[in-house]
């Protein structure tokens, strides 16, 4: 089912979440990203810092890196982000550098997450920031994504009994 043309947020978020799943199998923190464009997934993402030894192969950044050399433009105009989490905020300003017209998260980051959480960015009038729109409901998938999360730092401590 490559690049199935649906318009369905929890589709969108379905896709994320899925991309968290390989993040988990991979021992990586469990997020996930895709980027859509005209309805279309162009781009997906899963955290990769550990496997890469890079801080910033964060789900957004590995999504926005493949969006961006597929559209050949550093400029994501018209493009949506759904992620797994409230971004960070080195993602925050790379979402906001590629001219991100909507970002859709599932689950609250209270430690880090700098869109409502902690710096809450979108508070900023000054600066261009895209739309943002914010989990707790069923079709950005809320639920699920902050389970995955949840178990997986769960499970950590777990072994460190």
């Amino acid at each position: 089912m490559k690049n199935k043309q649906v318009k369905d947020d929890a589709y969108f978020m379905f896709r994320a979440l899925k991309e968290a799943f390989k993040a988990r199998e991979s021992q990586e923190v469990p997020i996930g990203a895709v980027i859509v464009k005209d309805s279309i997934i162009i781009a997906k993402g899963f955290n990769k810092c550990i496997a890469s030894s890079d801080p910033t192969a964060h789900a957004e950044i590995v999504a926005l890196r493949k969006a961006a050399k597929k559209l050949k433009n550093y400029r994501l105009n018209d493009c949506y982000v759904y992620a797994t989490i409230e971004p960070c905020a080195m993602c925050v300003e790379a979402l906001a550098n590629a001219r991100i017209k909507k970002i859709i998260f599932g689950a609250f980051d209270k430690k880090t997450g700098c869109y409502k959480s902690m710096l809450k960015t979108t508070d900023t009038k000054k600066l261009s920031r895209p739309i943002v729109i914010a989990g707790k409901k069923e079709k950005y998938l809320s639920t699920e994504c902050a389970n995955i999360i949840k178990d997986f730092f769960k499970k950590i401590r777990q072994q460190k009994v």
